[in-house]
Order: C-alpha cells, then structure tokens, then sequence
C-alpha cells in the first residue's frame, strides 16, 4: 500500500506518493511548467526524468539548482519553482 505524503510547493500543499519523485508528483498534481528557462523564458518542464534534460530544475529545501526528477518526496518537502500554481 502506497503512504499519501505531503509536500509544499510554492506554499501550495501537494499530495505526492511514497517513492514518487518530485517531479513526478508535480507533473502528477497538474504542473505543466516548472518556471521559465533563464535565456529564453520558454517554459521548463521535465522531458527525460531522468537527470540529463535539467528541465526540471528547482528549489528543494533551499537547495538551488536541484533536479526535481531525481529527489524523492518526503513529507513536508518544500519547493520553489517560479511556475504558475495550476488551476
């Protein structure tokens, strides 16, 4: 049986799955763009999920410049993105 967690991002509350990582939780919870890209400001999102894209590059615990794909969730996990919070 898979433990509901919590995580926080952007001060929003976000259900996430033990064993899930934080991007897939996201993506899972409705996030299309985790902020935009420092060059262009074309939308970031995760493409490989597996560390080589970076597109998923966020904030965990204050932690700048962390791949979301590759952290997994624990409860209370908090991260900032620069994304909009979907609707």
């Amino acid at each position: 049986m898979t433990q509901t967690l919590t995580i926080v991002v952007d001060g929003v509350p976000v259900p996430a799955s033990d064993g899930q990582s934080v991007a897939a939780a996201l993506i899972a919870a409705g996030w299309a763009s985790f902020g935009p890209h420092a060059k262009t400001g074309a939308p970031l999102a995760p493409y490989c999920m597996m560390g080589v894209c970076f597109g998923c590059l966020c904030e965990v615990d204050g932690r700048p410049g962390a791949q979301a794909c590759l952290i997994e969730v624990r409860d209370g996990l908090t991260v900032r993105l620069g994304a909009p919070v979907p609707e």
